[in-house]
């Protein structure tokens, strides 16, 4: 096999003088007294040449047009290294086979985008608690749903880039640490602020999880391999969504399940809720620790021992697993180069701009196109896919409010004395009423407003409201104990010789949500999630053999098409059904379009390129949130217009970048 290497001479490219001394005795000093199977291994290795035993040459001094020759000479030896990188890779990954490892290397990766799926419910399904431990005014509870998504923007940027730099496995485990870390903190933290500052931080570290991800496990897949098992791979994010539905509904309601010290710290079922949502993410942390880095990477940047051990070891985890320990890892046919960098070069631009020059390097005229267009399409299929899912449950909380005020009970000029109220007071309007030596004691007061009524010599005790207002009331030697009726309830009201004693501590919000409406948020989500498991299965399956763009643009043509549909939803059942057809039909194109992504890029720009793009994704969700729900209650065909008009611009792209089924990786 080491006769088969280069040594291109006449430019000291991969030349090694000592290697060649070695050959002429037969054997190098390293493969003597190995076995046979170590010395076909070391004879696969002394055929990958090393850079830095290469001949560089003087750089001081060098004309500067010198250097741009040597500028450009290097920079087609270094695509054509690619090319040949990329072809003797995909042979090598054949000859290691799909097993035994890289489905281990499957569920590792899947619990970290089971993390990432976590993470977009987890603020959604404790904001109805939350909201009432920390007094959360209705800009707050906007900002804090909108802040996880601006923490993941910021993540996949940063740990993308950071990917391509340090490696892929590494940086999964910072960025799924800090993701931890910050999780486990904002379980406990009492003040809001604190609380917004952690889930930001934990959006950060979990930002890093699907750029990574993709990118990492398509290194180690064959061609024809890749794009079935990366789809696959998208089907824990779907399980995230499950678990997360399942655990609140599980944990948020047991309202026993807590404690607390005095008034200064309270430890609530939601805040267990949220502990638990952090398990995912611990345990890719802990399984991740087993696993290798990608050889794809170590290859890229010159460190070829480490990515042939880890080659070897692929093949032999799958060659055991199949009942063929006996097969010899050798590829005995091919030769690797890397990429040659002059160490003037290196150290002074790509040693400290490497993050930001591939950043750049992603809109150079070689890939500004497809970056341009992938652009779109992200943006496009985020806008509406986030605007969509989130308006959704929006509008069923909309139908449901209008449906219960359609029951509203209303009571005119009616004449109360002497009377004990012990029992709930529910979705009532009371009007100039006059209520004299009443008691209202021990009950909880639901959707309640009275309006121009008269309270004489009334006594109100241990009152729990919600969304219960008095207005331009007047009460009369009337005594408040123990209530929680504080005066920002009582609108354009007259105090007359009336006392307030012991009021609740806290805040009690007036539209804070009761257990029912609760059940029916988590309930959604979990159908809307479970609903996206036939279109995961079918596009795993079809991938290959119809191809990334047909499924991408198809996806997007039949969720552009549903989408008017959402114009006959009035109702809950049908909004639900509604919300279950898009997800299903819409998750084949997020399939295709991760797969895509990382096939397009280079190996040493992929991360970069797949976190860019994927920060701009969250981006649009922000937008596309913010701009859907304030169409809630007014109308329904923005939106509606808004979601169809964005998938239709985002299939005709879609036709308009290249296909990459069938190709080896860059």
């Amino acid at each position: 096999v080491a006769d088969k290497r280069q040594s291109q001479d006449g430019d000291g490219y991969y030349r090694n003088d000592s290697r060649a001394n070695d050959d002429e005795g037969g054997h190098s000093d390293s493969t003597e007294g190995h076995d046979e199977d170590d010395e076909i291994y070391e004879g696969e290795y002394q055929g990958i040449p090393r850079a830095e035993s290469g001949k560089t040459g003087p750089v001081d001094g060098i004309a500067p047009q010198a250097q741009i020759r040597d500028l450009a000479q290097f920079e087609a030896e270094r695509r054509k290294d690619q090319e040949e990188l990329a072809q003797q890779y995909e042979t090598i990954l054949q000859e290691c086979g799909h097993g035994k490892f890289q489905w281990t290397l499957y569920f590792v990766l899947g619990l970290a985008l089971m993390a990432d799926g976590v993470e977009i419910f987890v603020v959604g399904f404790v904001l109805p608690s939350a909201e009432k431990d920390m007094c959360l005014s209705e800009e707050s509870k906007g900002m804090l749903g909108l802040i996880v998504y601006l923490g993941m923007m910021v993540g996949a940027f940063l740990w993308g880039g950071l990917a391509d730099r340090i490696g892929r496995r590494q940086t999964l485990l910072i960025s799924l640490s800090i993701n931890s870390v910050f999780a486990f903190f904002s379980s406990f933290v009492q003040g809001y602020s604190s609380f917004l500052l952690c889930r930001l931080l934990s959006g950060v570290g979990i930002g890093g999880s699907i750029p990574i991800v993709f990118s990492y496990y398509s290194e180690f897949l064959a061609q024809e391999k890749r794009g079935e098992h990366l789809s696959w791979l998208c089907m824990f994010w779907m399980i995230g969504g499950i678990y997360a539905s399942a655990m609140a509904w599980a944990i948020i309601p047991h309202y026993g399940w807590s404690f607390q010290m005095g008034s200064a710290y309270q430890f609530h079922s939601w805040r267990v809720f949220v502990l638990v949502c952090a398990f995912p993410s611990v345990a890719a942390i802990s399984a991740l620790t087993t696993m290798p880095e990608s050889p794809r990477f170590f290859l890229e940047n010159g460190k070829h021992d480490e990515a042939w051990m880890i080659l070897k070891q692929v093949h032999d985890t799958n060659m055991r697993a199949k009942g063929y320990p006996e097969r010899v890892f050798s590829v005995s046919d091919t030769h690797t180069h890397t990429q040659y960098i002059h160490p003037k070069l290196l150290s002074n631009h790509h040693q400290t701009h490497l993050v930001w020059s591939n950043f750049l390097a992603i809109f150079s005229p070689e890939y500004r196109r497809t970056t341009l267009m992938m652009m779109a399409v992200w943006f496009s299929m985020s806008f509406s896919y986030y605007g969509l899912t989130v308006w959704f449950p929006d509008m069923i909380k909309y139908l449901q409010k209008q449906e219960y005020s359609s029951r509203t009970k209303v009571f005119i000029k009616e004449k109360v004395e002497h009377v004990t109220f012990n029992f709930t007071l529910e979705n009532q309007v009371h009007r100039n009423g006059e209520y004299f030596n009443n008691k209202f004691m021990n009950l909880k007061m639901k959707s309640m407003v009275f309006e121009d009524s008269l309270f004489e010599e009334c006594y109100f005790e241990d009152i729990t409201s919600s969304n219960t207002f008095f207005k331009n009331c007047t009460f009369i030697a009337t005594l408040f104990y123990n209530t929680d009726l504080f005066k920002y309830r009582l609108i354009n009201s007259k105090l007359v010789n009336s006392t307030f004693l012991h009021n609740k501590e806290g805040c009690m919000l007036s539209d804070f949500s009761d257990e029912n409406s609760a059940y029916m948020i988590y309930f959604v989500s979990f159908l809307g999630t479970l609903a996206v498991l036939p279109g995961n299965i079918v596009s795993a399956l079809l991938m290959d053999k119809i191809g990334r763009l047909r499924m991408l643009a198809g996806s997007s043509v039949i969720s552009c098409v549903s989408c008017f549909f959402l114009s006959f939803g009035n109702s809950e059942s049908a909004m639900i059904a509604l919300l279950c057809l898009f997800g299903g039909i819409s998750i084949a194109s997020w399939n295709a379009l991760d797969v895509l992504t990382v096939e397009l890029y280079p190996s040493d720009k992929r991360c970069t390129a797949f976190g860019f793009l994927n920060a701009l994704c969250k981006l649009a969700a922000v937008l596309g949130i913010s701009i859907f729900t304030s169409f809630v209650g007014i109308t329904k065909a923005v939106p509606i217009l808004f979601a169809s008009g964005a998938l239709a611009a985002g299939s005709f792209l879609a036709f308009k970048l290249p296909e990459t089924r069938g190709q080896v990786l860059q």
